[in-house]
């Protein structure tokens, strides 16, 4: 592939191609991806247009999911084949080849099951039909809290994609503004869905600089957005708006367990999807001495090798050269009176892109700031954990991976509502699954109930 990837805005009339374009290089610096960037008219023309559009019947809507998803999976889309597809979204991105196949994948069952999956939020007294013979005596009936959801996506991992999914399987029009970083996900992904049955007005991409982007936030009823913890701060008081921010997952080994018999669960919970996703450990904390388990980390990660992302056996997230030494860099500055039991090092490739190598560092407190700091690669903290810290320390995990016998502890930290996900024993922290809560249930926020009686 010599020439870039056109990914043109998909309007509701179609691809457009604007004459605002961006070049996308891969992590070595070459041009890759030109990516067209539409004005804030096109976005109020878009978002009208698909607040006039009418809803998919549900079975035209499951039908067109799985078909789309399997399409986006395995076929050609707009002439790119899935092969080509995760080949480039390796090179732009810098992840894996691995992770790509396995996020690919992901996305078609989540595609499949949306509507199934989405049904796991539905309050267990409400139908999803007030057609449903329940109706007749009186029951609650799932609706939705509007027609248009936004989504402002990130680029740092392709299986954001399969979220929003059940959004579409619900009866929403859906519009997503991509990463510029890597935007061809969700293009391949809604050009699917707009072969298998989706009218160009159900969903659309809007590819925008900063100005037009908050112009789909306030054209929407509801939104989804993806960002640093600026971006929690900003919509934290917005009940429209759910922001998706830093993981920050941590992994907890009592006394009461031997922290060798999860060392394979420890290690690979930092460097699983490239060691780039909010579900990967940021900390690990320990009962006891930290340090032989810092060490037994450090000689783990130590030897993955360094890799092109577009190689089978590639583990490590690549970025530009500049990129990695200034992740380096901002590391280097926070990591101050720590210990570097494994000292991260900017490995250029002989393409000119980089890898970081991962880096383990000792904290000597559990209440240590540095616990908290997450970045896109194997980077992990291992600190000492005591009673007196308690779960005070483990606030505002997305997940947290606890292995204890101490059932009055995971009561506890079962209660804390900043610890979004809890894993009891030798479970990664990046374990999903279909049906199950990423960060609560998308539909609790989407959804409602009605009251609803009929004859």
């Amino acid at each position: 592939m010599t020439d870039p990837i056109h990914i043109d805005a998909l309007g509701p009339h179609g691809a457009y191609r604007a004459r605002n374009r961006l070049v996308v290089p891969d992590v070595a610096g070459n041009p890759l991806v030109e990516l067209s960037l539409v004005p804030k008219l096109f976005v109020t023309r878009a978002m009208s247009a698909m607040r006039k559009a009418d809803t998919l019947r549900l079975e035209e809507r499951l039908a067109a999911l799985a078909e789309a998803g399997e399409l986006f999976a395995t076929g050609v889309v707009d002439g790119l084949s899935a092969t080509d597809y995760q080949y480039t979204v390796s090179r732009v991105a810098g992840t894996p080849l691995p992770v790509v196949r396995g996020a690919v994948r992901a996305i078609a069952d989540s595609a499949a099951g949306a509507f199934g999956s989405a049904q796991q939020a539905r309050p267990v007294g409400a139908v999803h039909d007030w057609r449903d013979p329940k109706a007749r005596d009186g029951t609650a009936v799932w609706i939705r809290r509007g027609d248009v959801f936004a989504v402002h996506a990130a680029g740092n991992h392709p299986g954001v994609h399969s979220i929003w999914l059940e959004a579409l399987a619900l009866g929403f029009r859906v519009a997503v503004r991509p990463s510029r970083r890597e935007a061809l996900t969700p293009y391949r992904l809604i050009s699917a869905l707009r072969a298998s049955g989706f009218g160009a007005d159900q969903i659309v991409l809007l590819p925008t600089d900063h100005e037009a982007a908050d112009e789909i936030l306030r054209q929407a009823d509801l939104a989804m957005v993806y960002g640093g913890q600026e971006v929690i701060d900003k919509y934290a008081a917005d009940p429209t708006v759910l922001p998706n921010g830093p993981g920050r997952s941590k992994i907890l080994i009592t006394a009461d367990c031997d922290w060798r018999d999860h060392l394979d669960m420890i290690v690979d919970s930092i460097s699983h999807e490239g060691g780039a996703a909010c579900i990967n450990t940021t900390a690990v904390f320990v009962e006891g001495d930290p340090a032989p388990l810092a060490e037994a980390i450090a000689a783990r990660l130590g030897v993955i090798p360094s890799l092109p992302p577009e190689d089978d056996k590639a583990v490590l997230t690549a970025y530009s050269l500049p990129a990695a030494k200034k992740i380096e860099s901002y590391l280097r500055s926070k990591a101050e009176g720590t210990t570097a039991v494994l000292e991260a090092e900017v490995d250029e490739l002989p393409d000119g892109s980089a890898v970081l190598r991962p880096a383990v560092h000792l904290l000597d407190s559990p209440f240590s700031e540095q616990a908290g700091i997450e970045l896109a690669f194997p980077c992990v903290w291992v600190a000492p954990w005591t009673r007196a810290a308690w779960s005070a320390v483990f606030r505002d995990s997305l997940v947290l991976t606890a292995v204890t016998k101490d059932e009055r502890l995971l009561d506890d930290l079962l209660a804390d509502p900043t610890i979004k996900n809890l894993y009891i024993g030798d479970h990664p922290t990046y374990w999903m699954a279909l049906g199950v809560p990423h960060d609560a249930y998308l539909g609790e926020f989407l959804m409602r109930t009605k009251a609803v009686i009929r004859d």
